[in-house]
């Protein structure tokens, strides 16, 4: 039986990635460092305040790992949630392991600590950016149930490399928040139709925004993650300078376009409905030279 990426938790995704017993948890439950904020408001708390860290290996490199446990509070950030992230990056600049692996699954920042989650998120990112300039790549898998929103979602675009599944979801604001802001009408949160072709990981992969697409199993996530450590990461400024001119064209490019399916025949796809129908091996052949970047 295949073992659903998505289905599984913090813990299950580790235990599945990386080596066998090669997994050295730092900061664990029993440490008992949870987030000082949510007592005040009596609300529950939990021991690795929804993220598990530490060191292991893949196929045999080491690597540090963070993955957010999306049943606690929808994998939101807080103070100490967002410190231990930081905490494994910066150890990356000082010990230089192969890779850096966030396993992101949030809604973004948790609302209970707004400004110390706030913080949290953009330390986060400089972070990120600073094991980058290090030479350490920082890898994120994306394929939860929560998806991966919010300020986290920004920080998942300052990785070297995302790896989503199908039924992974990337963006800024969630289509709950979305609704609740602009109206049903707008966007229609149980749509799910609709929020597939507009945070999915198809779509996400067709704008260039995820690097690579895989079927929901640890073996498939697994082996991107691989190819991606010894892939490296090509971070220069002429690559920078290129994605924002991709960027910077997409306005121009998809401004009219009122569904993901107009940006699709935009793209070259003649019946873009038969999109949800291709598997993944099929979808990433077919979508070949017809990518936005």
């Amino acid at each position: 039986m295949t073992r659903s990426y998505y289905e599984s938790n913090a813990r299950a995704r580790i235990d599945a990635l990386l080596d066998a017993d090669s997994f050295h948890e730092w900061l664990p439950a029993d440490a008992r460092v949870t987030s000082p904020h949510l007592a005040t408001l009596e609300l529950p708390a939990a021991f690795d305040d929804g993220v598990v860290i530490g060191r292991g290996s893949i196929a045999g490199k080491q690597i540090f790992i963070a993955a957010q446990e999306g049943g606690f509070m929808g994998g939101a950030v807080g103070e100490v949630h967002g410190a231990k992230i930081v905490g494994v990056l910066e150890r990356a600049v000082r010990d230089h392991p192969a890779a850096v692996l966030l396993l992101l699954e949030t809604g973004g920042v948790r609302l209970q600590e707004a400004n110390a989650g706030l913080i949290a998120v953009s330390e986060v990112m400089r972070a990120i950016l600073s094991a980058r300039a290090a030479g350490v790549p920082v890898i994120v898998a994306i394929g939860g149930q929560y998806g991966c929103f919010g300020g986290m979602g920004i920080a998942a675009r300052c990785a070297s490399t995302i790896i989503m599944s199908e039924e992974g979801r990337l963006g800024l604001s969630g289509p709950e928040v979305i609704e609740t802001a602009r109206g049903v009408e707008e966007y229609d949160a149980r749509d799910r139709a609709l929020v597939w072709r507009t945070v999915g990981g198809k779509h996400r992969y067709l704008l260039g925004e995820c690097d690579v697409i895989v079927p929901d199993s640890m073996a498939a996530f697994q082996q991107a993650i691989i190819a991606s450590i010894n892939n490296g990461d090509a971070w220069t400024l002429a690559a920078l300078e290129q994605e924002h001119e991709i960027l910077s064209e997409r306005v121009q490019r998809f401004g009219k376009c009122k569904d993901g399916r107009d940006i699709w025949r935009e793209l070259g796809w003649a019946e873009p409905d038969a999109i949800a129908m291709l598997d993944n091996d099929e979808f990433v052949k077919a979508a070949q030279g017809r990518r936005a970047k």
